[in-house]
This record gives structure tokens, C-alpha cells and sequence, in this order.
């Protein structure tokens, strides 16, 4: 009996061996990181400033949920704009945001319903908060068209629904990717994809991010940069260099599932086992990936190039920024 098990488990771990060194081979050549996809690649151009206004719609004067200093904004040409081709932004801070085709971001209002569909914003609060016509909206890349919908307003208006849920825009919204109206008076939210509010949560369990500075870069769920150390190997056995203490500073990715990626080249896409405690760590291109204690939230990049030994990493595996 024991010999029959320990048979298989030798098969077992030749298999192991096997579909590493195949997926981990010395060519470790891939498609240029150029070739990858970001989560916001339909939005209009600007949208990369979704992030300078994230949360600045949350002072204590906006508990009548309309301006974010409490006051009414003047109407803006959001109001009478057309929906357009929705697509979708990436926001490191809020995860998938859903924009018009201008790359101006859609809300939500808690003191509206889903099902069925009602708007309870009107006179001044759709001055602050213009409907979202639905007239000629359509659905563009990672949004289901299903979901898009329409309500007819108090004044016979139609206004667009995703999920059910009207949306609108916020006036002090000026530039596409601007996010000045997330949370304010605690019942404004920008809208998902889905219908639901935005949250990290909506980010797959690693995906691609476009910096300012580092250009197209992994980052995991929670949309934290991730990182690759220089020591590490991945061939022709992959190996984690970072232990102990460095574990605490430089924290594992956990695995994740090829399916649960967008942008990320799947080549030695994978997870092994640790030898230093058992857990599965995740792989791109066979590399080992981390991410870094000193990067207090989405978006931060503070680990790029610390001890000329840690860099972030390309959709492809490689190092960015990194002299070899």
C-alpha cells in the first residue's frame, strides 16, 4: 500500500516538474508589453486623471447631496450632452468606473431604486446631478448591453439605467476621468460596469494599469502595484529569494487563476509552492511576484527600484525600469 502511494506521488511530482519546465523554458521570450490590454483602453483620451479627484467630494457640507460644499452648481454641458458609446475607465482607487463617451464618469443615487427603476433626483439635485439621456447610449468594450435600460423622469424625460439604476453626472465634473463627486453627501457614487457602485472589488485578481511614469504595469485585486526582485530565478526551477523578514516587507501574491486576469500575457502564468512555508505564490512569466509593504494604497508605486533589486512588472514579466 505504501509503495502504490509512494509511486503516485512520484508521478505526481514528476507532472509538477514537467509542466513547470515546460511553461518555464529558457525562452522566456514574449509579446511586447505594448501588446497588452488596459482596463480603461476604450475610454477617451484624459482619463488618466480619474484619480487627481477621487474622494474630494466627501466635505461635511455635503449632507443635502448636492455640491460637494453643500452648494447648488450651475448647470454645465453635461446637462444636455448624449450619452453616447459607455466605456470603461481604470481608476486605482475605485477599480472599474464607467464613463459616457466623453470619459465623464456616471453616478448613482442611494435615495433611488433599481427594481423597479425610479429617479428621486429632480429640480435642483438634477441641475448639481444631470440625467444621463438614453436615447442614444450604447454599450462599448467590458459592458453588457443587456444591462442598459431607461426610466421616464417626472418630467417625461428618458434617462439611462444600468442595472437599473439611473445614472446621471456630476456638474463639477469638468474633465473626463475627473471621480469630484464620489461619496459626496454619503449617497453619490460613480457606477461600475455592472450597475453597482465602484469598488476595488470589481478588479480582477491581477490586471494592468497605465502609470504616469512606469507606463503599463501588473497590479493585484486591490489594485497595488506589483513587483518582481532581481535575486529571484525562474529558470530552470523558479525560485523565491525573499524570506522571512523579506516576506513581511515584500508580502507573496497569491495565486490566482488564469481566467481571473485581464492584460496580463499568460506565458508561465502559474503558481508554485513556496519551500519555505507551503503557500502557493503566483507567477508571471515564471517570476516570482510581490507586492510592497510601503505602498499604502492603489496606485502607489514606492517600491519601484528600492535597493536596485526590486522593480515593477511589465504585462510580460519583465522588469520595468531595471538596467538588466
Amino acid at each position: 500500500m505504501n509503495t502504490s502511494w509512494r509511486s503516485a506521488s512520484l508521478v505526481a511530482t514528476a507532472a509538477s516538474v514537467l509542466m513547470l519546465t515546460t511553461a518555464c523554458g529558457q525562452d522566456n521570450a514574449t509579446t511586447p508589453s505594448s501588446a497588452a490590454q488596459n482596463v480603461g483602453a476604450t475610454a477617451a483620451a484624459g482619463a488618466g486623471s480619474i484619480t487627481a479627484g477621487a474622494g474630494t467630494g466627501t466635505g461635511t457640507g455635503a449632507g443635502n447631496g448636492y455640491g460637494a460644499d453643500g452648494t447648488q452648481s450651475s448647470s454645465s454641458p453635461a446637462a444636455v450632452a448624449p450619452a453616447g458609446k459607455l466605456a470603461v475607465a481604470a481608476n486605482p482607487d475605485l477599480g472599474k468606473v464607467l464613463t459616457d463617451g466623453a470619459g465623464l464618469t456616471l453616478y448613482r443615487f442611494d435615495a433611488d431604486t433599481a427594481n423597479p427603476p425610479k429617479s428621486n433626483c429632480n429640480g435642483d439635485c438634477a441641475t448639481t446631478w444631470p440625467p444621463v439621456p438614453a436615447d442614444d447610449a450604447t454599450a462599448g468594450e467590458g459592458i453588457d448591453k443587456a444591462l442598459l435600460g431607461e426610466v421616464t423622469r417626472a418630467d417625461g424625460t428618458k434617462q439611462l439605467t444600468i442595472g437599473g439604476w439611473p445614472a446621471y453626472r456630476y456638474a463639477k465634473d469638468v474633465n473626463a476621468g475627473d471621480v469630484n463627486g464620489q461619496g459626496v453627501g454619503g449617497k453619490w457614487f460613480a457606477l461600475a460596469p455592472d450597475g453597482k457602485k465602484a469598488t476595488l472589488a470589481s478588479l480582477p485578481g491581477l490586471s494592468v494599469r497605465k502609470d504616469a511614469k512606469l507606463g503599463d504595469i501588473i497590479v493585484d485585486k486591490n489594485g497595488r502595484t506589483v513587483y518582481r526582485f532581481i535575486k529571484d530565478k525562474a529558470w530552470p526551477k523558479v525560485v523565491s529569494n525573499c524570506t522571512g523578514a523579506c516576506l513581511e516587507k515584500w508580502p507573496a501574491v497569491a495565486e490566482v487563476a488564469s481566467s481571473d486576469t485581464k492584460g496580463v500575457v499568460k506565458k508561465g502564468l502559474m503558481g508554485f509552492a513556496r519551500p519555505d512555508n507551503g503557500q502557493k505564490q503566483q507567477t508571471v512569466n515564471c517570476w516570482p511576484i510581490y507586492t510592497f509593504s510601503g505602498d499604502s494604497k492603489a496606485g502607489d508605486t514606492n517600491g519601484q527600484g528600492v535597493g536596485g533589486t526590486w522593480y515593477a512588472v511589465a504585462p510580460d514579466g519583465k522588469l520595468v525600469g531595471a538596467s538588466k
